[in-house]
């Protein structure tokens, strides 16, 4: 064997030696592998021109009442004086209370509708249904559904903190009057008219009983 092919396989271990070396070392890239993450640059990013604004018209009040207007002003204080109040909310609860004592009155059920009357409401509403009753008269009423339901109004009294809302709606129903004899008087069992109200709900914020009562009626 010549000297000259004795060095080239001694070259060529070398290399073999070497590959494997580096390969233990190095590992091997195989798969999906996080890429290097650049180094951080320290110059100054661009400047943003704009500024995040934060607050802005509370929309829970302003869908209903003018913004700045004195109804919003007072429920913008009902929710300090109460953080938990909502507009939407106490209208979705003024919805079911029309429906419910509007029929517990014209089915002279008002001792079950007690606990959402102020007591001048209540004495109102027995006087009328007492004063049916002596007449011998009866109503049958079936209520169809609201057209309209509004905030029309509010106030709030920052000493005392009661708060009242006046609420517009549009019921419409059907109603029969009849006398001692069942004859129908007054009305239509198949006839829906249409009733419009305009209730006033006060209640104390911050008081443990939510319920608000109802302290007025008109048109």
């Amino acid at each position: 064997m010549s000297s000259s092919l004795i060095q080239l396989l001694v070259l060529a271990g070398i290399a073999v030696f070497l590959i494997i070396k580096l390969k233990n070392v190095l590992g091997t890239r195989e798969g999906f592998e996080k890429p290097a993450i650049p180094a951080e640059d320290a110059r100054p990013g661009p400047r943003r021109d704009f500024e995040v604004i934060e607050g802005g018209p509370d929309r829970d009040i302003t869908d209903h009442v003018p913004d700045g207007s004195p109804s919003a002003k007072a429920l913008a204080a009902m929710k300090l004086a109460e953080p938990s109040f909502s507009v939407n909310e106490f209208l979705q609860g003024a919805r079911g209370a029309y429906e419910m004592i509007l029929m517990a009155y014209e089915k002279g059920e008002i001792d079950a509708i007690l606990p959402f009357l102020s007591k001048d409401v209540y004495q109102s509403f027995a006087d009328a249904v007492e004063a049916r009753e002596r007449e011998g008269l009866t109503v049958e009423a079936n209520f169809v559904g609201l057209r309209e339901l509004s905030l029309h109004e509010a106030s709030f009294n920052t000493t005392t903190r009661e708060a009242e809302i006046v609420v517009r709606f549009t019921g419409e129903l059907t109603s029969v009057i009849r006398n001692k004899a069942g004859e129908v008087i007054e009305g239509s069992p198949t006839e829906v008219k249409s009733q419009r109200d305009l209730w006033s709900f006060a209640r104390r914020m911050g008081a443990d009983d939510p319920n608000w009562q109802l302290v007025a009626t008109g048109e």
